[in-house]
């Protein structure tokens, strides 16, 4: 057992370990330690630029689920946009789950936004379900406020994919454009131009929202659709 997996166990909570398992369904129970995000984050910043940190990010694949969540935050806090992005890279390839990728959010990204947009389309064009699904998260987080453009949104639209995990985050998109750059998107469920399911899980997500308008709202009620006779949305 490494040193950094001695510290994860020695961060163990069963009952946390029994809950988290139940909310990641696609990775194997026996590799969950349960260890709370807290700590993990606490752990990140400690580690943060040491030897054992670099030895750490170089040994993939990982065993355990909190070394995946551990490993996302490290490269969270790294300051460095082109280290950075060569080891998001590295490390797409291995996640496994939702939590890991929605969780993996690199500070430096945000302050080189414009040197994102080349990744983030190499990242949609991936067959990978998490690599796609941090590409979409991506433009969600750093695109959908001043640096919008309608191209965005667009590209987003032509994802079309049988993975669970790849359209709720399509959804999501939208439900957040919608919110935030509402005339834009629109268009985009007023023409059907989205599978069935994102359709119609974006406007329930988009109303469900505080950041969307009664108004607005009481409109997206009207364009849910229905799926065909004798076929379920997804």
């Amino acid at each position: 057992m490494t040193d950094i997996q001695k510290q994860l166990f020695a961060l163990r909570e069963e009952g946390y370990a029994a809950f988290i398992r139940k909310l990641i369904p696609t990775v194997s129970p026996e590799t969950v330690i349960g260890v709370r995000t807290p700590a993990l984050r606490k752990l990140a910043k400690a580690l943060r630029g040491t030897p054992e940190a670099a030895a750490f990010l170089n040994a993939l694949p990982h065993d355990w689920f909190e070394e995946n969540q551990l490993h996302a935050f490290l490269l969270s806090e790294e300051r460095d946009f082109d280290i950075c992005a060569s080891a998001v890279d590295r490390f797409l390839p291995f996640v496994d789950n939702w939590a890991t990728c929605d969780q993996l959010s690199p500070k430096t990204f945000r302050k080189n936004a414009p040197r994102l947009l080349p990744l983030i389309d190499r990242w949609l064009d991936s067959d990978q379900t998490y690599t796609v699904r941090f590409g979409v998260g991506m433009l969600m987080q750093h695109f959908l406020d001043d640096r919008f453009d309608e191209t965005y949104p667009a590209r987003v639209a032509q994802i079309v994919s049988d993975e669970y995990y790849v359209n709720m985050m399509l959804a999501w998109y939208f439900a957040t454009a919608l919110a935030k750059q509402y005339d834009a998107v629109l268009p985009y469920l007023q023409e059907q131009k989205l599978p069935l399911w994102v359709h119609n899980k974006a406007i329930q997500k988009a109303i469900e929202s505080f950041r969307v308008t009664d108004a607005h709202k009481a409109y997206l009620k009207t364009l849910r659709r229905k799926a065909p006779r004798g076929k379920q949305e997804l």
